[in-house]
């Protein structure tokens, strides 16, 4: 940590907060240009953890140009309420967290976490015009569920209201934040595809948080529910269209919590009976080209329930033809037939 005596009338004890200078990557709570600090425990290895909704603010130097904010977000077994008290929780019994990230006020992105044992890591990024940073440089980060606060479309929460945690900030963990001087953004002319996984680490899309950052590949829709973020511009599905590729496999669940006996003698079961009979009524399916998953609606989560995209159907993948967004996240409901599971593909994107 960095500071500088005051000069003149003030005394020994008074500090001069150096702020942050980009590129730089804050990781530990105890930072002295981490200036605001509501709900939020500060940490040692990692930024800290929410108590419930709040906000962090840090002290950054922008010399008058476009600032990239990177915040690192995660579930893990202490992620539940009243974590700070010392109350031993069942985090990883927990629903999938619907949580809002705002920066100077904002709506920005979402990020879908969702709960089970282990690690769950979200990513959320985005740009601040010079003019929203204010000359003091205070840049102030808010985490809201989506139940909270204004500008959510009362569709949205209505929606979700069955399927994500109440209160789903309570003990979230913030691993870090960073800021980053970019150009001023432009768009770019060539588009590409990338894989779900990859759209999820890039905060393109958020279908529950990735347990390793490094995989690559499909991801399941358990829940059905995924978003779509708009990002900075001149990044992949920054303007322009969208095509969204869902496909489908065969679930091998009984939906039910057990104890890690149950779990294994469940397991076995399943593969003997009910999951071989899952897997050959999902194999019939593929063979028939009638296992493609359906969207039941897609929405803004400022704006509420949207017109459908374009879809196509091509065997046992749908594909959606949507423009990507540019102000307000968007929420997709997805669904299969029993039996199954809708799988996010991946994304193909054209500026």
């Amino acid at each position: 940590m960095t500071t500088t005596l005051l000069t003149g009338p003030a005394t020994e004890l008074d500090e001069v907060i150096v702020p942050l200078s980009p590129p730089i990557e804050v990781f530990g709570g105890q930072a002295a240009a981490l200036q605001v600090a509501d709900q939020f425990h500060r940490g040692k290895q990692i930024l800290g953890r929410f108590e419930r909704s709040g906000l962090v603010g840090f002290k950054v130097v922008t010399r008058g140009r476009w600032l990239r904010v990177k915040v690192a977000l995660a579930l893990d077994e202490t992620s539940f309420p009243g974590w700070h008290l010392d109350v031993r929780g069942q985090a990883a019994r927990l629903p999938q967290r619907l949580i809002q990230v705002r920066a100077q006020g904002r709506l920005r992105q979402c990020v879908l976490l969702k709960g089970g044992p282990g690690i769950k890591s979200g990513q959320a990024v985005f740009d601040l015009m010079p003019e929203e940073v204010p000359d003091d440089g205070l840049v102030c980060v808010e985490l809201l569920d989506i139940a909270e606060g204004r500008g959510v479309s009362p569709e949205v929460r209505a929606a979700v209201a069955e399927s994500v945690m109440e209160g789903g900030t309570a003990g979230l963990r913030v691993d870090s934040v960073a800021f980053e001087e970019v150009p001023e953004p432009r768009a770019v002319q060539q588009g590409e595809e990338l894989d779900a996984a990859r759209c999820e680490l890039l905060s393109l899309i958020s279908s529950g948080g990735l347990a390793n950052l490094n995989r690559r590949g499909g991801r399941t829709i358990r829940s059905g529910l995924f978003v779509v973020n708009p990002v900075p511009l001149g990044v992949f599905g920054s303007g322009g269209r969208l095509t969204v590729r869902l496909g489908s496999r065969a679930d091998l669940s009984t939906g039910r919590p057990a104890t890690a006996r149950d779990r294994a003698l469940m397991r076995r079961a399943l593969r003997r009976v009910g999951g071989e009979a899952r897997r050959l009524r999902h194999a019939t399916r593929e063979a028939l080209c009638t296992a493609a998953p359906t969207v039941a609606q897609i929405m803004s989560v400022q704006d509420g329930v949207l017109n459908l995209p374009t879809r196509s159907t091509s065997g046992n993948t749908l594909e959606l033809d949507l423009p990507a967004p540019l102000t307000s996240p968007m929420l997709v409901q997805a669904a299969c037939r029993p039996g199954a599971i809708p799988t996010l593909v991946s994304v193909a994107w054209t500026p």
